[in-house]
């Protein structure tokens, strides 16, 4: 089969469109034909080596796909031939013609959804839910701060804080992009390429700041955010695309009884009932035509490398897919 891989620690240069193994399907495990691979922030991460997911070279990245099930390992069940599946892969491989997923992260496809939709729901769209709702414990008439609204996850944060009765701020760095998240519901737009931009924030919630941030780039913007944040704000941190923050003093969240949250949708999958009332929240905004999951960029899996490049120049909006 074919499938993007890479065997050494590098940008987007290192990913190689090349011949692979065909995996098989061990102990509870699934084997699924891929027809759309999601391609996530993570997936960049993870070839430079700044991911949790550590390499073993040659790795093929990708931790979210759409397809249908070829064949069932021995212990798994639930699942028939053929059936049109989407899944979580913890340890990659979905840059592939065809992968294997451990059977309890494989869920059927909601109905009336093709592949390329759906393989934008198993990462993005349950962190987005998950992010609001456990971690963040989003309640009706707060403020939730979204930075890169319009990229994959933070096009699901604005939707679904709307749906959850909050007010929004989107941040991100174009007018396009801003006017994407406007679209998507955006109570209020900030351009975060200007320095201000925390003020912005203040001066949007007279004076208070937000009560939910939820904060994906890391570095300055890390420490800016928490300059936003409201008196019992919470703070919740999914991912570091420009690197790690500065250090924080505990002491400096005592005052005004804020907190930092972390959030990392592998060890929230491990827990069957959250994924249960995660799986039913989305549906149900789905079938009601209320959530839009929103497409940006789909290409051919052989420009995976291009597709990185294009995702680390903030070139992309919305989800992106790639298809073998």
């Amino acid at each position: 089969m074919k499938a993007i891989r890479f065997h050494e620690i590098g940008g987007p240069e290192v990913l190689r469109y090349e011949d692979a193994g065909e995996p098989a399907p061990g102990n509870g495990e699934v084997l699924i034909r891929v027809r759309a691979a999601g391609v996530n922030f993570a997936d960049t991460m993870t070839t430079e080596g700044r991911y949790y997911l550590r390499p073993r070279f040659p790795q093929i990245p990708g931790l979210e796909v759409a397809g249908e099930v070829e064949a069932l390992g021995p212990g798994a069940s639930g699942l028939l031939p053929g059936e049109r599946v989407m899944a979580v892969l913890p340890e990659g491989g979905g840059y592939a013609e065809k992968c294997v997923a451990r059977v309890e992260y494989v869920t059927p496809i909601p109905a009336g959804l093709d592949y390329t939709e759906a393989a934008a729901l198993p990462v993005q769209a349950v962190t987005a839910d998950q992010v609001l709702h456990v971690a963040g414990r989003v309640r009706p008439g707060e403020w939730v701060l979204v930075h890169s609204a319009a990229g994959g996850t933070g096009s699901f944060l604005v939707q679904l804080a709307k749906l959850a009765g909050a007010r929004v701020i989107a941040t991100a760095g174009s007018k396009r992009r801003l006017e994407l998240a406007a679209d998507l519901g955006a109570d209020a737009l900030v351009d975060y390429s200007d320095p201000s931009w925390p003020d912005q924030v203040k001066e949007i919630t007279g004076g208070r700041g937000a009560d939910v941030i939820v904060e994906s780039v890391g570095g300055d913007v890390f420490e800016a955010s928490l300059r936003c944040l409201a008196p019992f704000g919470r703070l919740v941190e999914i991912g570091q695309s420009a690197g790690p923050p500065p250090p924080l003093n505990p002491l400096r969240l005592m005052r005004l009884n804020q907190a930092v949250v972390g959030y990392y949708l592998m060890t929230a999958m491990e827990v069957p009932e959250l994924m249960a009332a995660t799986r039913d929240r989305l549906a149900r905004a789905l079938a009601s035509g209320r959530l839009r999951i929103v497409i940006g960029e789909v290409a051919p899996l052989a420009d995976a490398a291009a597709v990185h490049r294009r995702m680390l120049a903030r070139e992309t909006q919305g989800k992106v897919v790639l298809i073998p």
